[in-house]
């Protein structure tokens, strides 16, 4: 990934480019990959507090992650040409995806209960499973470099949801201090 912040050309399609970029968070800087994934925890917060149950949550990020994988391999081609670069950095729905993949590994049933804490414990959890995200998306151990190799829109996201599930053991860690800090009223 380069660190040329370009916008993309007009060929890519206003859809597209919204696509793309996560509805334009991905032109925001600094750090576009950041700003990229902060919807899945943002959504979470929304769904804890709007009262939604917690299976609701588990079904939106699975969704989340489907969704934006695909549109990164579906439109991967179009916006590696567009932006002229591979894994162009205002393409952030790769984010979205390896963020949302962190947060499925949270056992959601646990921590969203019906007490006052439930708000509390989301907010952390999410606040950590982001900061872990981001951890293992920009170190990129292992495998995760090599998979950026592949063509298109597999090497903008595979590297992402590999990330997003290096982040599981410590953001599933952080469900147990959260619920040590927030407990669960009885």
């Amino acid at each position: 990934m380069t660190s040329g912040h370009r916008m993309p050309s007009p060929e890519l399609g206003l859809w597209r480019a919204l696509v793309l970029t996560s509805c334009g968070l991905g032109l925001l800087r600094p750090a576009s990959g950041s700003w990229g994934s902060l919807p899945p925890p943002a959504l979470v917060l929304a769904f804890v507090w709007m009262g939604f149950p917690w299976w609701s949550v588990s079904v939106m990020l699975a969704v989340l992650a489907a969704l934006s994988t695909i549109g990164c391999i579906v439109y991967g081609e179009a916006a590696e040409r567009s932006f002229g670069e591979k894994d162009p950095s205002s393409v952030v729905l790769d984010e979205t995806a390896g963020c949302a993949v962190t947060l499925l590994a949270v056992p959601w049933w646990m921590v969203l209960t019906t007490d006052s804490g439930a708000l509390s414990r989301a907010a952390l959890i999410g606040a950590v499973g982001f900061f872990f995200f981001r951890l293992f998306d920009v170190w990129k151990p292992g495998i995760v470099r090599d998979l950026q190799n592949q063509r298109a829109g597999w090497g903008i996201v595979l590297d992402d949801l590999a990330a997003g599930a290096w982040a599981w053991p410590p953001t599933i860690l952080s469900c147990a201090i959260a619920l040590r800090l927030f407990p669960v009223a009885v």
